[in-house]
């Protein structure tokens, strides 16, 4: 047993290699963030690929757009618009009412009104930026709705390529206190009219849970991040699809009442800007033209619809494996291309062969991308992009492995045969078919004189010692003359010239080749001498004729070489010849 496995382990030491030092090698490129942008690409790809939700009715927009601005003819809104704005959404019931316009302005005719409506309206939450600086980016809110605590922070949080991706939830602004987000404020006011309000996890950092959701936090390398900015309380956003989910009505249609009396009624209504000219557009997942760009109140919308689907439909929120889980992913499909591509190194058959090399990593990728997407269906972001290169690079790694070890090969059979002779057995597949062809050859077979009795004397390892010198040397000699060493019996070799590649002088190269071999024999003989062993002496015939050349065999055994009465002719003739001749 014990044996087996040393066997198992040294034939598959390639995989044992390539596997983990491939996975290692693309975990570093996702560490440096090589990786991120692809990621982030098949993220996108994944919500797009999802079959589209149906729209949330509980939340709805009143947008405003150039429309509205050409109506009122001017393009800053006076605040006694918007005072009667909130009038009319307030008097159709609503939870809530989310202003996600600034109204820190200088007073403007209709302010003291937009005041008295801010004081008297509680359900009415207004916005404040709080992330940047103080003096330049940061807005403040309006200090009436500020004293009654009706404020949130419509900040949002924008990738490295510009778009939105997470959700914050709450954040802390500069003097430490904790702010709502804009979406997480409203649908918790929504909620609580539900009998829902959040508690923490115990055993937690203040995780939010809302009857069985549990919102973890997201930390700077989850899903496809890398050294992520995590300030404040983030999660991944689940969009509910792109553009125009959530029921959309122009600012006028509220004034001009063009809706339902009760339109509003139980709803969360969030009023924004929706036109391009006030450029508060973002580009999402879903956006692959500027066309298709959200706007920040519908994004506040998806945070809200994210929020309360979770606590009331069981919407999955959507979530990461922790890192060494991520890791053991990565080297788990690092194994499997280093596994299919080395069982697949070798067939008996080479459509077989063909298919299975074509095949299996093409099931293997199909399987990555079909267990991936079908965990981001049930709200689980796992990695792709990584496992899927660990799995090419380790094919590519074992396939390189396989070449090297081919060129080993190569390499061995060129102490016997020529460059060109092992180039045409390997590369052409017609070549290795069985069966022979005939062809007029130069043959040369040599044997080493009274060896026999020599053996006789020596020890078994000294005769090895000994044949393995003198044939490899005769090996250099012969593939000098581009022979072809068909066979080595004991102390004989039989040489081809002519197969598999005929030249005009075969016949030239067999003698100049067994002049050399005889050469070769002073040489060997100072080894013998140095070695204490007798001397040795060769004799070589040489025969041109007819034979029939070809592969020799069956399907799981073949061998290269003649057959013909002229082969033994051959032998005759060498077995006559006298040391040295």
């Amino acid at each position: 047993m014990r044996v087996q496995l040393k066997r198992l382990i040294w034939e598959w030491r390639g995989v044992w290699i390539a596997a983990p030092a491939i996975a290692v090698a693309v975990m570093l490129l996702r560490f440096f963030g090589l990786l991120q942008p692809m990621e982030w690409l098949l993220f996108d790809r994944y919500l797009r690929w999802r079959p589209l939700e149906p729209p949330d009715n509980r939340i709805a927009i009143v947008g405003i757009d150039e429309a509205d601005v050409q109506t009122i003819g001017q393009a800053i809104i006076p605040d006694e618009i918007y005072a009667q704005l909130i009038r009319k959404l307030n008097a159709m019931q609503p939870r809530a009412i989310g202003l996600d316009i600034y109204r820190d302005l200088p007073v403007q005719p209709g302010h003291a009104e937009l005041v008295k409506v801010f004081k008297s309206t509680e359900n009415l939450v207004g916005v404040r930026k709080v992330i940047g600086d103080s003096r330049r980016e940061a807005i403040s809110a309006p200090p009436a709705l500020q004293a009654q605590k009706q404020v949130a922070a419509n900040d949002l949080t924008v990738d490295e390529d510009s778009k939105v991706r997470r959700a914050l939830l709450s954040l802390e602004d500069r003097d430490g206190n904790t702010v709502y987000s804009f979406g997480a404020y409203l649908a918790i006011v929504y909620l609580y009219q539900e009998g829902i309000s959040p508690t923490t996890v115990e055993g937690t950092d203040n995780w939010w849970q809302l009857t069985d959701a549990v919102f973890v936090p997201f930390e700077e390398n989850d899903g496809g991040y890398v050294r992520a900015d995590a300030k404040g309380y983030q999660v991944l956003l689940n969009y509910r699809g792109p553009t125009r989910q959530f029921e959309t009505v122009s600012m006028m249609d509220i004034l001009q009442q063009r809706v339902p009396p009760d339109w509003g009624r139980d709803r969360l209504i969030l009023i924004g800007a929706v036109g391009e000219s006030f450029q508060d557009l973002y580009f999402t997942p879903y956006t692959r033209s500027p066309s298709q760009r959200m706007s920040g109140v519908e994004i506040h919308a998806n945070i809200a619809s994210l929020i309360i689907s979770a606590a009331l439909d069981n919407r999955p929120l959507l979530q990461t494996w922790p890192e060494p889980l991520e890791g053991l992913w990565i080297f788990f499909w690092s194994l499997v291309g280093a596994t299919l591509t080395w069982k697949g190194r070798y067939t008996g058959r080479v459509r077989k062969f063909l298919l299975q090399r074509t095949a299996c990593p093409i099931l293997a990728g199909t399987m990555l991308m079909a267990s991936t997407y079908t965990a981001f269906l049930l709200g689980w972001w796992i990695p792709v992009v990584p496992p899927g290169l660990a799995l090419a690079g380790s094919a590519i790694a074992i396939t390189a492995y396989i070449a090297r070890t081919a060129g080993d090969i190569r390499q061995t059979f060129g102490r016997y045969l020529t460059d060109e002779v092992v180039a045409s057995l390997l590369e052409h597949p017609e070549g290795l078919q069985l069966g022979g062809q005939r062809r007029t050859l130069t043959i040369l077979t040599s044997d080493l004189r009274g060896f026999t009795a020599i053996s006789e004397r020596l020890q078994p390892e000294q005769v090895v010692k000994i044949l393995n010198y003198y044939l490899g040397y005769m090996a250099d000699v012969i593939t000098d003359y581009q022979g072809t060493i068909d066979e080595f019996m004991g102390d004989g070799i039989l040489v081809l010239f002519g197969a598999p590649t005929a030249r005009e002088d075969d016949a030239t190269r067999a003698i100049a080749c067994a002049i050399s071999m005889q050469l070769a024999m002073d040489p060997i003989n100072e080894k013998m001498k140095e070695w204490g062993f007798p001397q040795l002496e060769m004799g070589i015939g040489i025969h041109s004729g007819d034979v029939v050349v070809g592969n020799i065999g069956s399907e799981k055994r073949t061998k290269y070489g003649v057959v013909g009465a002229n082969v033994n002719l051959t032998y005759r003739i060498e077995s006559y010849t006298i040391g040295g001749e």
